[in-house]
């Protein structure tokens, strides 16, 4: 039973932190207007559109990269039977690896990159596991 507990809480780690970046990607989008310049709807209309990118278009990229790690690392956390941080440190790689690929796709500028790797994924992972730890020993 343990097992399948770990595995729902991988499954339902990524599901969560998928929908929390796609919907953050969103809300983003209806707060801070991107440049018109191409329909971002598309890979080939974003990838375009990146250099027309200011600091502001990249606020609610991180803020989805972070929370969506933080969430989905959350959910894993407190799903696992078993091994807690090591599941929510296995979605904050799963992440870090998907951003990894949406960098090559998407070029974006070289401090939005290091920023976002330094803090949007494994330390979010950390934090949610440790939010997790926090509460279950409260409640105990």
């Amino acid at each position: 039973m343990d097992i399948l507990r770990n595995i729902g809480g991988l499954i339902l780690g990524i599901i969560i932190g998928m929908f929390v970046n796609y919907s953050m990607i969103a809300i983003g989008n209806m707060i801070i207007v991107p440049p018109l310049t191409e329909d971002i709807t598309t890979p080939e209309g974003l990838k375009a559109s990146m250099p027309f990118f200011e600091w502001q278009h990249f606020v609610f990229p991180f803020l989805a990269h972070a929370l969506g790690t933080f969430v989905g690392a959350s959910a894993a956390a407190f799903v696992a039977a078993d091994s807690k941080m090591k599941f929510a440190l296995t979605i904050g790689f799963f992440f870090l690896m998907g951003s990894v690929a949406n960098m090559v796709l998407l070029p974006a500028p070289v401090w939005f990159s290091i920023l976002d790797f330094v803090l949007a994924y494994i330390p979010m992972a950390y934090l949610g596991w440790l939010m997790i730890h926090k509460l279950i020993r409260v409640s105990e």
